[in-house]
């Protein structure tokens, strides 16, 4: 009683309310910079049974926006470290980790445990991964997605309303879509969106408000302005699914990624010789990189110009924020031109860095 006093007050939940939230199951898939909020804000309502997925460590990266970690979690397994900090929060409820890797063979069986998934996760594959398997146990999806100021929330699969395909059909192309340690987000911003997932969940349980079924609602963290959009069923997305619901868990789980594109920092290129750096942003886009000589050959055009590139050195490849530096590698891998390195830093950054090296000049083209 003494803990959730504040909940018990309120004419909308009152014991009853409590109860239902002591009694409910709900699973947070990722314990990242969504996932932490999320996870935070329902153990302290007294969610009764909290499931966390993560195969992830605590880097020191996480540390400015994922807020359920600390110096000493570092290394340690999100999902683990997650559960001992929310045991301190709330030893009242039950709390389950899941140290591994969310795929098409354990995610049904998973989610058929609980009441509501979550999705904290960060990368396309995993989003289609989480809605398909709850269109397939019927579970409603509670959807929050970032991106450097703006995020994005939603309710998926809910009293039959549309589900995550309804407003994305397909998948974007590989390497298409940065991601936040590639573009960078503002610490505070997983916080209100995961808060505002939690929010969701509470209100599914509850029965109370208006759940973001059949809506998207977007924020913008710099102009603190919201808008929110109308997401039409379609059915045949669930029927395509649930048509392949007896052959899901033998799907693999393919992440945007390819493993065989090298990431390279711009400091460790500039320990080689004989390199050859390739800018491959749009004409419009191309302030000059200092100290560097470049050849400029636009991602738009690069097929066309393979003639510029130099087989006798090695290819460092940068844009503006390091993706089509990954599709330029991957083009260039079709022609069979290898030695190629995407630079992880985009041209500001690698501008910022070079002045700082006080590096003059160096013999490539």
């Amino acid at each position: 009683m003494s803990r959730y006093h504040r909940h018990i007050t309120l004419s909308e939940i009152g014991q009853q309310g409590q109860d239902k939230l002591s009694a409910a199951k709900v699973l947070v898939v990722g314990a990242g910079g969504l996932g932490c909020p999320i996870l935070q804000y329902l153990a302290a309502a007294g969610i009764g049974t909290l499931g966390i997925i993560d195969f992830d460590v605590v880097d020191i990266s996480n540390l400015q926006r994922q807020v359920l970690f600390g110096t000493s979690s570092l290394g340690q397994n999100k999902a683990k470290a997650a559960k001992k900090r929310l045991e301190d929060l709330n030893n009242e409820i039950i709390i389950k980790s899941y140290p591994e890797e969310l795929n098409y063979q354990n995610a049904i069986d998973l989610f058929e445990h609980y009441d509501i998934i979550v999705d904290g996760t960060d990368n396309f594959e995993t989003r289609y991964l989480v809605n398909d398997a709850c269109i397939i146990t019927n579970k409603p999806l509670v959807f929050g997605a970032i991106y450097k100021f703006e995020g994005q929330v939603s309710v998926f699969n809910y009293n039959n309303g549309p589900s995550y395909r309804c407003l994305f059909p397909n998948p974007p192309k590989k390497d298409s879509v940065p991601n936040c340690s590639e573009i960078g987000v503002l610490g505070v911003l997983p916080g209100i969106i995961g808060s505002m997932q939690a929010n969701e969940v509470l209100k599914m349980i509850l029965g109370i408000g208006y759940v973001l079924s059949g809506k998207l609602l977007c924020y913008n963290a710099l102009t603190s302005q919201t808008s929110v959009l109308s997401i039409r069923k379609i059915e045949d997305n669930f029927h395509k699914v649930l048509k392949n619901s007896l052959v899901f868990h033998k799907k693999p789980l393919n992440i945007n990624c390819d493993v065989d594109i090298i990431d390279i920092s711009i400091m460790d290129i500039l320990q080689k010789e004989n390199i050859q750096f390739i800018d491959v942003r749009e004409h419009h886009e191309q302030p000059k990189v200092d100290n560097l000589k470049i050849t400029y050959l636009p991602l738009s055009e690069l097929e066309n110009h393979l003639d510029k590139i130099n087989s006798g050195k090695e290819k460092a490849i940068f844009c503006q924020s390091g993706i089509r530096s990954k599709q330029a590698v991957s083009i260039l891998k079709k022609y069979n031109i290898t030695n190629c390195y995407s630079i992880k830093e985009g041209a500001s950054d690698i501008n910022k860095f070079i002045k700082e090296q006080h590096k003059t000049s160096f013999n490539v083209r």
